[in-house]
C-alpha cells in the first residue's frame, strides 16, 4: 500500500512538470514586454519611445497574461499528458474537451438550482468567469482534479475494442464516452462539496500567513528536504499557483497564487511595487549563493592531491547552479556522504526566505540568475528591490562557506576531494562526461548507444525496465527488480550525479542533460520519446 501511494505520488509530481516548467517562460516573456511600456525606461532612451516596439511590447505582455486566467485548462491538460501511459496526445485533446464539458455542465446545474451570482457579487460568493462561463472558483484545483480523472479514464479504456457496428467507437472515443458522465457527475457533486474545500484552504492559507517568519522557513527548508523524494514540486506549486501563495486585485482582476499575481503586477504599469506574496517564490538564494559558497568550501578542504580533479567537478555545477538554478548535482555530492549538511542546506534555504521577508525584498529569483536579471532589472529597483536581494545573496555566500567549512573539517566528511585511497570521486565533470561520449561513439557504436548500453545494463537491462520518463534534471524510471540497479556504475561510468531508488521506482540524476540521454535511452530500447 506504501509503495503504490509513493509512487502515485512521484508519478503526479513527475507530470507537475509539463505545466509548470512551461509557465516560467510566459513570465519572462511578459517582463519583456514591460520593458518596450515601461516609461522611465522610454524617458531615459528616447529611440525607444516609438508606436511600434511600445505597441509590441503591450500585445506581448497583455497576451501572455492571458494565460493567468485559464491555468484549470493548462494543468488539466498538462496533468493528463503526464500520468497518460499510451497516446498522450490522443489524452491531452481528450482532456481539453473533458473541461468544456465539466465548465458547462456546472454552470447548467448552478442555473437550474439557482446558485449563479449576480456579476457584482461573483468574488463575494466564490465564483468566476471561465472561458467566459461563470463556475465556481476552483483555480488550478480544477485542473489538478480533471487531469487526474481523465488520465485514470483513459489509462483504464484507451485499449477497450468494441465489435460490429460499434467498432468505430472503441479506443480513444470509448474513452471520451466514459469520461462525459464522470465529469458531468463530477461536476454536479462539486457544486455542493468545493465550497467546504475552499473554506478549508482559506482556513489554511489564513494559518500560514499568520505563521509568519516561521511559516516561511517551514517552506524553505521543506521544500529542499523533499529533493531526494522528487517531490519537492508538490510544495512549492501550491503556494505558486492557489490561493495558499496570496489572493491579490490587479488591474480589477483577481489573481491567486504568488507567481500569478507577480505575473499580473509586471503587466500592470500602475503597480510600482510587487506585492508581499512574491516572497514565496524567491527561492534562488540558495541556487545562486548558497550552494556556490559550499562548492568553495569543499573544494578548500579536498586534499592537496585532490584539488584539481575536485576544481574539474564544482566548477561546471557550481556555474548550472548560479545560471540555471540547477542544484541536484552539488546537493548530491554531499547528500548520502553528509546528510548533515543537507539538513543544515535545508535550513539555510528556510532562513533565506525568512531574511528576505524581513527586509522586505520583493525581487523575483525562483531560479539562477538568468532569470532574476531577465525578471527583476526590467522593472526597476522600486518596484523589487533587487540590489538588495543581491546583497542578501552574498551574505549567505558567506554563511554558506563559513559553516560547510567548520563541519567538514568537524566531522572529516568525505565530501569531493577528501575520499580516501580507495574510493573514487561520486560526480562526473561535464568534460569528463561529453569525453565519454565521444570515446562511445569512437568504438563504432551510433551516437549514444555506447551510454544508453551502459545506462540501461546498470538498470538491470531491457527487461527490468518498464517505464521511462524524465524531469528537468533527472531520468525517472520504474523497474520490476529494484536490486538489480547497479548505482556505482551509474555514478561512476555514465556521470551520473546520484541514484535514489525507493520500491520500483528509480531517478537517476543526470542535470541538464537529461533530455538528451531520455532519447538516446529511449532509441535505444526501440521506443518512442513521447514527452
Amino acid at each position: 500500500m506504501k509503495e503504490r501511494a509513493m509512487e502515485a505520488m512521484q508519478r503526479f509530481s513527475k507530470a507537475m512538470f509539463i505545466p509548470v516548467l512551461i509557465l516560467p517562460i510566459a513570465g519572462i516573456l511578459i517582463a519583456l514586454g514591460n520593458v518596450f511600456t515601461n516609461q522611465r525606461l522610454l524617458d531615459a532612451v528616447p529611440f525607444l519611445d516609438n508606436p511600434i516596439l511600445t505597441g509590441f511590447g503591450s500585445i506581448l505582455s497583455g497576451s501572455l497574461v492571458a494565460i493567468l486566467g485559464n491555468l484549470g485548462l493548462i494543468f488539466c491538460v498538462g496533468i493528463t499528458v503526464g500520468l497518460a501511459k499510451k497516446e498522450k496526445s490522443v489524452a491531452g485533446f481528450t482532456a481539453l474537451l473533458g473541461y468544456l464539458v465539466f465548465v458547462n455542465a456546472m454552470n447548467k446545474f448552478m442555473e437550474l438550482a439557482g446558485l449563479l451570482a449576480e456579476a457584482d457579487a461573483m468574488q463575494s460568493t466564490g465564483q468566476k468567469l471561465v472561458l467566459g462561463v461563470q463556475i465556481l472558483d476552483m483555480g488550478v484545483f480544477l485542473g489538478l482534479i480533471l487531469g487526474v480523472i481523465t488520465a485514470a479514464v483513459h489509462n483504464r479504456f484507451i485499449e477497450t475494442e468494441l465489435k460490429g457496428a460499434f467498432q468505430i467507437y472503441g479506443g480513444s472515443r470509448f474513452v471520451f464516452i466514459v469520461l462525459i458522465p464522470v465529469v458531468i457527475l463530477l461536476a454536479v457533486s462539486l457544486t455542493y462539496i468545493w465550497p467546504f474545500f475552499q473554506s478549508g484552504i482559506n482556513s489554511l492559507g489564513e494559518l500560514i500567513q499568520r505563521s509568519g517568519n516561521f511559516g516561511l522557513f517551514l517552506y524553505g527548508a521543506l521544500e529542499r528536504l523533499l529533493i531526494p523524494t522528487g517531490l519537492h514540486h508538490l510544495v512549492y506549486t501550491p503556494f505558486l499557483y492557489t490561493s495558499l501563495g496570496g489572493v491579490q486585485e490587479v488591474g480589477g482582476q483577481v489573481f491567486e497564487g504568488a507567481r500569478n499575481i507577480y505575473y499580473a503586477e509586471i503587466a500592470n504599469p500602475s503597480v510600482t511595487r510587487l506585492s508581499e506574496s512574491v516572497i514565496w517564490d524567491a527561492r534562488g538564494i540558495s541556487k545562486m549563493f548558497g550552494l556556490i559558497g559550499a562548492c568553495l568550501a569543499m573544494y578548500h578542504t579536498a586534499k592537496p592531491e585532490n584539488k584539481k580533479k575536485a576544481k574539474a567537478i564544482l566548477i561546471p555545477v557550481a556555474f548550472t547552479s548560479f545560471l540555471a538554478g540547477v542544484t541536484e548535482p552539488i546537493e548530491f555530492s554531499f547528500m548520502f556522504v553528509a546528510p548533515l549538511l543537507f539538513v543544515v542546506h535545508a535550513a539555510l534555504a528556510g532562513l533565506s526566505f525568512v531574511t528576505l521577508n524581513l527586509l522586505d525584498v520583493r525581487a523575483i529569483g525562483p531560479n539562477g540568475m538568468i532569470d532574476f536579471l531577465l525578471y527583476n532589472l526590467p522593472l526597476g529597483i522600486e518596484k523589487t528591490s533587487w540590489p538588495m536581494y543581491i546583497v542578501v545573496g552574498l551574505i549567505f555566500f558567506a554563511i554558506y562557506y563559513g559553516v560547510f567549512r567548520f563541519l567538514i573539517v568537524k566531522f572529516n566528511f568525505k565530501t569531493i576531494g577528501r575520499e580516501d585511497a580507495d574510493q573514487e570521486t561520486k560526480m562526473y565533470s561535464k568534460k569528463e562526461y561529453k569525453e565519454k561520449k565521444s570515446n562511445d561513439n569512437e568504438e563504432g557504436a551510433q551516437p549514444g548507444d555506447g551510454l544508453a548500453n551502459v545506462i540501461v545494463g546498470a538498470l538491470g537491462g531491457k527487461d527490468n525496465i518498464k517505464t521511462v520518463t524524465n524531469c528537468y534534471t533527472r531520468l525517472r524510471l520504474t523497474v520490476d527488480k529494484p536490486d538489480a540497479v547497479d548505482e556505482a556504475i551509474l555514478k561512476n561510468e555514465t556521470g551520473a550525479n546520484g541514484v535514489i531508488i525507493k520500491d520500483k521506482n528509480v531517478q537517476v540524476v543526470y542535470g541538464l542533460e537529461v533530455n538528451n540521454i531520455r532519447r538516446q535511452v529511449d532509441n535505444y530500447l526501440g521506443i518512442q520519446s513521447d514527452d
